[in-house]
């Protein structure tokens, strides 16, 4: 059966940056960049280049990319060790004619704070997994839906609680085995795992390290740079708390949320990460379309009672969210 194909929400925004400089286009795995740029390509493969496909790795190292004008989709490239020097080459020579889409997960995001020779060359963009807006949801059920599902966008369009399941189990394997060994020289990923198993159950409260540290008995320093780590992979994403620090409530541990907000079991913590990956998403949205104007900013707030609260940042402005 062919898979149901949806534009994304920066679909528009990816087509208008790309007249102008070269697009990368990151975000958690699995969230559709893949699928958004081939719609771009209009699905035409000579257009599309994996570095992880044989055939296309050795097209690319031989230099036979059709990289002449038009598009060129390049993913995981950044696997590639020369890859920003290979983008640089093509469109200082070839910018005017040839528009550049380089796709990829957490590790290009990484190397985009890297101080590399790229600075004013690009326009980088975060894609998120679906929300409320982006579907057009309109019903108590349909929220239900994407609360029980995930808005990743294969277990949402399959709408089916053992699948679901299976992908967001098979989602934290391959970001530990896969991504993690790619990224960074970490040995223990048995830890690693652990951790990830750990943390879902952790949402809702303030995120102790001293805590995760006596559970998985290792330093604070290992720790704390192994959830750098999983935020760099779009594993989870933290919300510093905001306030004076006199104030009692207000302590120094950050929130944690997951993007793939299924693995959370609890009914309570499940929709409070759900509403947080909509901030996040809308913030980030902001900053897209308010560039220069707007700094927009989510900072967490302590549960009290049966309310949850986030404070926004918005420029100027500054709102209080209460969820109940």
């Amino acid at each position: 059966m062919p898979k149901k194909l949806v534009e994304r929400y920066l679909f528009p925004q990816v087509k208008k940056d790309l007249k102008q400089k070269m697009v990368f286009l990151g975000g958690p795995r699995q969230s559709g960049k893949t699928t958004l740029a081939k719609m771009l390509a209009e699905n035409d493969q000579k257009r599309y280049c994996n570095w992880d496909d044989d055939g296309d790795r050795e097209l690319l190292l031989k230099g036979l990319l059709p990289v002449d004008e038009g598009l060129i989709i390049l993913d995981e490239i950044h696997k590639y060790r020369f890859w920003r020097r290979l983008v640089k080459g093509w469109f200082d020579k070839k910018g005017d004619v040839l528009r550049i889409l380089v796709t990829g997960s957490a590790r290009l995001d990484h190397y985009r704070h890297g101080g590399d020779s790229l600075q004013g060359r690009y326009h980088f963009l975060r894609l998120h997994p679906f929300s409320v807006a982006e579907l057009g949801l309109s019903s108590v059920n349909e929220v239900k839906a994407l609360l029980a599902f995930g808005g990743f966008p294969e277990p949402y369009l399959l709408k089916s609680e053992v699948e679901t399941r299976r992908w967001s189990r098979e989602f934290r394997t391959r970001i530990v085995k896969d991504e993690v060994r790619d990224l960074e020289r970490v040995m223990d990923l048995g830890l690693i795992e652990r951790l990830c198993i750990r943390l879902p159950d952790l949402v809702g409260s303030p995120l102790s390290i001293n805590s995760l540290r006596e559970d998985l008995q290792v330093s604070h320093i290992a720790v704390s740079h192994w959830l750098e780590i999983l935020e760099r992979l779009y594993f989870i994403f933290r919300l510093p708390p905001f306030g004076p620090p006199k104030i009692r409530a207000v302590k120094k541990e950050c929130k944690h949320y997951h993007f793939d907000w299924t693995q959370v079991r609890e009914p309570g913590p499940k929709f409070e990460n759900m509403v947080a990956c909509h901030l996040l998403k809308w913030c980030n949205i902001l900053k897209i379309l308010k560039a220069g104007e707007w700094n927009c900013g989510i900072f967490g707030m302590l549960t009290c009672m049966k309310s949850i609260s986030w404070f926004l940042k918005m420029g100027n402005q500054r709102s209080l969210l209460n969820v109940k």
